[in-house]
């Protein structure tokens, strides 16, 4: 990778924590950035696409409540957390590519299932698949990243490519829309396939085996506790996982509430896609501005910044939806702002939860994603079932969730916000030149 050099040699010398190694055979840093862009974006090219969808395929289906069809992507969700603890597991063993082919290949079949679907009972059957194997692609990409980058500099990198990922979750629902336009909603799952096949090709012909033999670990019951112990002893590592969670709670509610929300609360479905593009945007924004400023304000600052700024605005937004201002321009507005501070959170949180592992990243992925998409999708679920026709739930959704992710984070740092430890190793010691 052009432009990558290696950690220097005075991190500590636990066992658990060695110096990324450099493949043999590299892949330019920019097709690096896109195509870990691209595998991250398999969850929202299987979620938000189908959001116009989602009342064809109720009606077709026979789902009877509108509530109901939030279940599509409850369980795939569900999926995605169960199917997150096995890969990283597996991708420690046997290595990243071969775990994370197979996996693709299997959520491609698992998409086929969804389009053939003849019952509402076969499509969550094959939405709890899709999840389950597009833990994967989230977990391996993350164990991917931390084999070449560490701390801050990991941190830039993430929010580099979620900065390319957030592209997709833009034009996603307007490409569902699309589709529905020319096709029945079963299309959005042939296309779906078709695109996951392209990028697995894209990965097996120019993905280079990121995990060095010698950082390989055996499967056994007392490899996975000593990872385990360690994520559950190291107060930055799980408090960052549960903050996170917590946090990602209200995207989630987000997502199961928002087409609802334009439908049934502004009758807006015609300029849905539209702005759904444009609050999703203000993410991609965020992750660019972040990856810009990480290296300078490091990870901590600029993430514990954001969640007061989220809690903030929500609580504005509270106040507007309680006085009877709420219109369609403020919910776009406050909404849009919201986004912006989640942006600033999720690569950063997972970046520090991540900072003590290279010879075991796997594993400490597997359990991130497990936890994180847990307990995100548990608090997000309640805020989508609480949906009365309004955007309150949703609101004070995000604003709990922010406050509870506020205190998570004092508890990890001892109550000391806008730190910055390990300055001279996380700098940003491997990159160079990003051009």
């Amino acid at each position: 990778m052009r432009g990558i050099i290696p950690i220097a040699s005075r991190m500590t010398a636990s066992p658990e924590i060695t110096a990324p190694v450099r493949p043999k055979k590299d892949i330019p840093f920019r097709e690096f950035v896109l195509l870990s862009a691209c595998l991250i974006a398999m969850n929202a090219l299987s979620i938000d696409p189908m959001l116009p969808a989602l009342p064809d395929i109720g009606r077709d289906l026979g789902i009877a409540q509108p509530n109901d069809r939030q279940l599509i992507i409850s369980v795939y969700f569900m999926g995605l957390g169960i199917g997150s603890l096995l890969f990283g597991v597996l991708s420690d063993r046997f290595g990243r590519k071969k775990v994370l082919g197979s996996a693709m290949a299997l959520f491609i079949l698992s998409s086929v299932v969804c389009a053939s679907a003849q019952s509402f009972a076969m499509m969550l059957t094959g939405r709890a698949m899709a999840g389950f194997f597009a833990g994967s692609s989230r977990v391996i990409a993350v164990s991917i990243i931390r084999d070449r980058f560490r701390g801050d500099a990991m941190a830039r990198v993430m929010s580099l490519i979620f900065a390319v990922f957030m592209l997709i979750p833009v034009i996603a629902p307007a490409f569902g829309q699309a589709i529905l336009w020319i096709a029945p909603w079963r299309w959005i799952f042939w296309i779906l396939s078709i695109l996951t096949t392209l990028i697995l090709l894209w990965m097996l012909i120019r993905l280079p085996e990121t995990l060095a033999r010698e950082n390989r670990i055996p499967i056994s019951i007392s490899s996975l506790l000593r990872t385990v112990k360690l994520i559950v002893t190291t107060r930055s590592s799980i408090g960052y996982m549960l903050a996170s969670g917590v946090a990602m709670s209200g995207l989630i509610g987000f997502i199961l509430s928002i087409q609802q929300i334009f439908f049934d609360v502004f009758d807006a479905q015609a300029i849905f896609p539209f702005a759904f593009a444009a609050m999703a945007g203000s993410m991609g924004i965020g992750s660019l501005v972040n990856s810009r400023l990480v290296s300078r304000f490091g990870a901590r600052r600029l993430s514990q910044g954001a969640l007061l700024g989220l809690i903030l605005t929500n609580i504005v937004h509270v106040i507007v939806i309680l006085t009877g201002l709420e219109t369609l321009v403020s919910f776009l507005i406050l909404q849009s702002v919201t986004m912006l501070m989640v942006s600033f959170t999720a690569s950063n949180f997972s970046s520090i939860s991540m900072e003590p592992f290279s010879r075991g990243a796997g594993a400490a992925s597997s359990f991130q994603s497990f936890l994180t998409t847990a307990v995100s999708s548990a608090l997000g679920s309640l805020v989508g079932l609480s949906f009365d026709g309004s955007t309150l739930p949703l609101t004070v959704g995000m604003l709990s969730f922010g406050i509870l992710s506020l205190m998570v984070i004092l508890w990890a740092e001892r109550g000391k916000l806008f730190t910055r430890p390990h300055l001279g190793e996380l700098r940003e010691p491997e990159i160079g030149a990003v051009r």
